[in-house]
């Protein structure tokens, strides 16, 4: 197949090494980032190191990827101390700031680029590319460099997780147990702007805030665990790199960077749709069961009052006619009701279940409204009492709680009851 005999590619198979480990760099560094609330630094940082490169080159008069790095990463760290300065000591918020210093550290960048332009080597370059990326240009050196650089990276966040999780969820707690939290956030800040940096050759400085975050966002679908999010967000962003240089690497002229973000987004919606508790689709599919069985519950309470037309039943519940045929026919299979020719009815375990339903439904409404005096029923003991399977001696507990309930407190019959 084509794509394997671009893999057997020597310079292909560099270009997959270093954007593997920039992907994995970029989603372990984006998670702490996401959950911080410094998202947008990336972004800032990214437009920040293009003067910074642009510098490094009239300095030098060569296209050297290390010292182009060095001017990248002097400017970057300048544009997030900036950031952090002026929002610690003034008025201005951390978007506005960062609204700002991108906009200025940019304008100078692309003005800078002019400038290299005009000079007699300008023209070859190629600090253009910084701005969309290319993957393609990098050696051997640049890759040894980029991946390096990530595992760094990497390997300091491990040392330092729960240093680091612990000032991300509890800044003040970390203080007072004697962590350095500023020398913490200046080390989390400068490991932000070197994945920043490290990836523009391969992204651009456009692009590199995404790869960033969309990885991190991606995996805070899937977990609530940061050590999960952490390796759930480097899998995506490794394979973020991996897929979208195979895909550049197939066509003449195509851009690595862009196809990178294109996959990080193809995961990002995937997640949002697809994951387990808290996809679009799962919610939508879980709120719907919840929905039947609410339905269902409301139906065995009503049929406690006796007989009803099936006709009148979607209209006496507030629903519509298909949700009811559906609640209708999960209790019919469950065994709680008999359907007549126009009348539904409960049977003897469907009274028993609809008994037991409106006991514990009356005991968690007296919790919410009397709280104080429902102090020792604990929301447990109620969620338990309700989902056990229902029997006469569940149902007796039940009765008799309720009795010394309305014994203690008489009050509560008046006002649970509406009389």
């Amino acid at each position: 197949m084509e794509w394997l005999s671009i893999l057997k590619d020597g310079n292909t198979q560099w270009v997959l090494l270093s954007t593997l480990l920039l992907g994995i760099a970029s989603g372990v560094m984006g998670s702490f980032a996401l959950l911080r609330k410094q998202s947008l630094i990336g972004d800032a940082v990214a437009h920040s190191a293009l003067p910074g490169i642009c510098l490094a080159f009239m300095i030098m008069g060569e296209k050297d990827f290390f010292g182009l790095l060095v001017g990248a990463a002097v400017t970057g760290l300048i544009a997030a101390y900036l950031i952090q300065a002026v929002t610690r000591s003034s008025k201005i918020k951390e978007d506005t700031a960062i609204c700002l210093f991108l906009s200025v550290f940019f304008g100078l960048g692309i003005v800078l680029l002019t400038k290299v332009a005009q000079m007699p080597s300008g023209n070859q370059s190629g600090l253009d590319h910084f701005i969309f990326g290319q993957a393609a240009s990098l050696v051997g050196k640049d890759v040894w460099l980029m991946g390096g650089t990530a595992f760094v990276m990497i390997l300091v966040i491990t040392v330092l997780f729960k240093e680091f999780k612990l000032v991300t969820f509890d800044a003040q707690f970390a203080k007072g147990i004697g962590l350095p939290v500023q020398r913490l956030n200046f080390l989390f800040l400068s490991l932000l702007v070197i994945t920043v940096i490290v990836g523009i050759q391969a992204v651009g400085v456009i692009l590199m805030a995404a790869l960033l975050i969309t990885p991190a966002i991606s995996a805070r679908y899937w977990t609530d665990s940061l050590h999960r999010m952490v390796v759930i967000a480097g899998a995506f962003g490794g394979i973020s790199g991996v897929v979208g240089t195979i895909i550049s690497a197939t066509g003449k002229g195509l851009s690595t960077g862009p196809f990178i973000v294109l996959t990080a987004s193809s995961i990002f919606v995937i997640s949002i749709l697809f994951a387990p508790s808290k996809g679009m689709i799962s919610k939508g599919m879980e709120r719907r069961r919840n929905d039947k069985i609410l339905l269902g519950r409301s139906l065995l309470k009503a049929c406690l009052a006796g007989q009803w037309e099936m006709s009148e039943m979607h209209v006496r519940l507030g629903t519509n006619e298909r949700k009811m045929h559906d609640a209708i026919h999960h209790c019919k299979l469950s065994g709680w009701i008999n359907i007549g020719e126009e009348t539904i009815g409960l049977t003897e375990e469907g009274r028993l279940q609809a008994t037991h339903i409106l006991y514990t439904d009356e005991l968690r409404e007296l919790k919410e409204m009397y709280p104080a005096e429902m102090a020792s029923y604990e929301e447990g003991w109620l969620e338990e009492a309700a989902q056990q399977a229902p029997s006469d001696e569940s149902l007796m507990v039940l009765i008799q709680e309720r009795k010394d309930i309305y014994n203690r407190h008489p009050y509560m019959l008046k006002g649970v009851r509406g009389q």
